[in-house]
């Protein structure tokens, strides 16, 4: 194959995977605190909030099958896409019905799309994966999942230009990533990308100033931070990363109801700067 064959890639379009959990406690207790939340403990039936199924379903790659990243190896489900760096890059979720603690649940993942695209700096592959869930009574929660892949940097290649963050948000929470949130967040998802808690790595082979605060875990925060100062429901959420965040800086998030049946959410760095974009609906 050559170095991006992209018909190659695309004959993943429609392998698909089946996966069955089941909603156990411990991981919902153990988020709760990783957000720093004061939640009772779950009992079974309670409905498990927004987002909190990237909880389950999660990766099992044995130590051997790792690449150098610490991601499985290219290939399998996923197409084998020979661009070193890895990134979710976004997605867009609706929400059915709960699941609920102590439910057998099952996911099934397709692979719906892989477009390729010239960057300022390269090439960029996009795979594009949708994911239904569905619990003991039917369908609960339907997403797709962006993925997307770029090479390294060049030498002294300049950052793309920051872009300013709104500045009216009506609620906000400031953050202050460190590596025991990061190793937390890690653990509880079984992600072992180095970028994420092996400082020397990120630094020296991928060229970032920090650990870098997983995507899903902004995400979370943004729907965190709904759930503290709303009692609706969210019925759908999209989020977009912009740029990254790191562990050297603390971030914040911010959100405001848009007057329209939802609410507008973002992060940013200490600069001020957007991280990620986001908006949730609430069911009418």
């Amino acid at each position: 194959m050559s170095e991006l064959d992209v018909e190659h890639l695309r004959s993943w379009i429609g392998r698909q995977e089946t996966l069955e959990d089941r909603v156990t406690r411990f991981p919902i207790a153990a988020l709760s605190a990783t957000l720093d939340r004061d939640d009772p403990a779950p009992r079974p039936g309670d409905p498990l909030p927004p987002l909190w199924h990237w909880l389950y379903f999660l990766p099992t790659a044995r130590q051997s099958a790792l690449g150098p990243d610490g991601h499985p190896a290219r290939g399998g489900f996923l197409p084998p896409v020979p661009l070193p760096r890895r990134m979710w890059a976004g997605g867009r979720l609706n929400f059915h019905q709960p699941l609920r603690v102590e439910e057998a649940i099952t996911r099934t993942s397709t692979v719906a799309d892989v477009t390729v695209k010239q960057g300022r700096a390269g090439a960029l592959c996009f795979v594009l994966v949708r994911h239904e869930i569905s619990g003991e009574n039917g369908k609960a929660v339907t997403e797709e999942h962006d993925i997307v892949y770029r090479g390294m940097p060049a030498p002294n290649e300049p950052p793309p230009a920051p872009k300013a963050a709104r500045a009216d948000g009506v609620w906000r929470r400031d953050i202050r990533p460190d590596d025991t949130m990061l190793f937390r967040y890690s653990a509880l998802t079984f992600n072992s990308h180095r970028i994420h808690y092996d400082r020397r790595y990120v630094t020296e082979t991928e060229g970032y100033p920090g650990l870098i605060v997983h995507g899903p875990l902004i995400a979370t925060l943004l729907m965190d931070l709904l759930r503290r100062n709303s009692e609706v429901p969210a019925a759908s959420f999209r989020f977009r990363a912009v740029s990254p965040l790191f562990d050297i800086a603390p971030f914040s998030v911010h959100g405001a109801r848009d007057g329209d049946g939802g609410a507008a959410l973002w992060a940013c760095n200490a600069q001020g700067h957007l991280a990620m974009d986001a908006e949730a609906r609430f069911a009418a």
